[in-house]
């Protein structure tokens, strides 16, 4: 009587596990896709900025119903953090990857995103004196190597230097990354995330102001196809899918949930080959096996502190 009474509950479960692993695995990995679809017919950083203005806003109106816990205040030092964080994890990194993607095949870029935590091991170790395993060392130097032969000229995947100038996004999404483990952002995940998406969002539509971004808007030369990446973009790709994550951080080990930073760039790749007929070389297959190994051998034995703000991933999901 016991089993048939719990067996119910677990196929639920094991079923909401299922339904998001596949959000934070097909979602993330299809951003690059829609990101790519939707700079075709509108500037970049002011795209970038209103989806992150709408999901942020979005996100604070729902966790500001939510019960504030007496032990996490939202004041000016939380501000400030989240501002931080959604310069360089939105405004830098986001912001990059957008404006990068006018010039670079969407599964080229989410190959070099998917560099973030060889730059996380590596800026730990260099300025937190963060101890590498061995393991982590290879995923480094595999990684490093990857890196390279897809940065090769020669090889069809892009123009190197604009293949250079997206790798500031991953980059920037390293120390972001690392920041939000110090810095003093709000412990509730969801409102993090929301202020985070707000403040770089606010950011990224006056950079795009700033770099004269308004005068290639014209509303009636936008495409349905960018209108309705944009709107995926925001309900699917920051809405659900940060939801999905910040559910699977307390629901999945930690280790299962980082998987999704090797399989996105492979849904990517292959989404940019199937839906935009964007040209794989050999090059490519090479670099994105010696990538996504490094990702795996790197997450085997995280070099960063086991416990993490679970406020945003560590992985460059866009």
């Amino acid at each position: 009587m016991t089993t048939v009474a719990r067996s119910p509950v677990r196929r639920r479960v094991g079923g909401q596990i299922i339904a998001a692993f596949a959000a934070v695995y097909v979602i993330w990995g299809s951003t690059y896709l829609f990101i790519r679809i939707a700079v075709e017919t509108m500037p970049p950083l002011l795209m970038a900025g209103v989806r992150y203005i709408i999901a942020g806003g979005v996100l604070l109106a729902i966790t500001s119903r939510m019960r504030k816990p007496a032990d996490d205040p939202i004041g000016r030092p939380q501000w400030r953090a989240c501002a931080i964080a959604g310069a360089l994890l939105l405004l830098l990194g986001n912001g990059g990857i957008a404006y990068g993607e006018q010039f670079v095949a969407s599964g080229v870029v989410a190959l070099l995103v998917a560099t973030v935590p060889l730059f996380i091991a590596i800026l730990g170790a260099v300025f937190l004196g963060q101890r590498l395993r061995r393991i982590a060392i290879a995923g480094i130097v595999i990684g490093l190597a990857g890196t390279a032969v897809l940065l090769r000229p020669g090889g069809g995947a892009a123009d190197p230097g604009h293949m250079l100038l997206v790798l500031v996004s991953p980059l920037a999404w390293a120390i972001g990354s690392l920041y939000t483990t110090r810095g003093p952002l709000p412990k509730r995940a969801m409102v993090a995330t929301g202020m985070e998406m707000l403040c770089g969002g606010v950011m990224l539509v006056i950079a795009g102001l700033a770099v004269g971004e308004a005068s290639t808007v014209h509303l009636d030369k936008i495409s349905v196809a960018s209108w309705l990446s944009l709107l995926y973009l925001i309900v699917f790709g920051a809405l659900v899918g940060f939801s999905a994550y910040v559910w699977l951080l307390g629901h999945a080990p930690t280790t299962a949930v980082a998987t999704y930073a090797y399989v996105n760039p492979l849904v990517a790749v292959l989404l940019g080959w199937a839906v935009l007929g964007e040209r794989v070389t050999g090059q490519t297959l090479i670099a994105g096996a010696l990538i996504v190994a490094a990702v795996a051998f790197i997450l085997s034995r995280p070099p960063l502190p086991a416990k993490r703000r679970p406020d945003v991933p560590v992985a460059g999901a866009v």
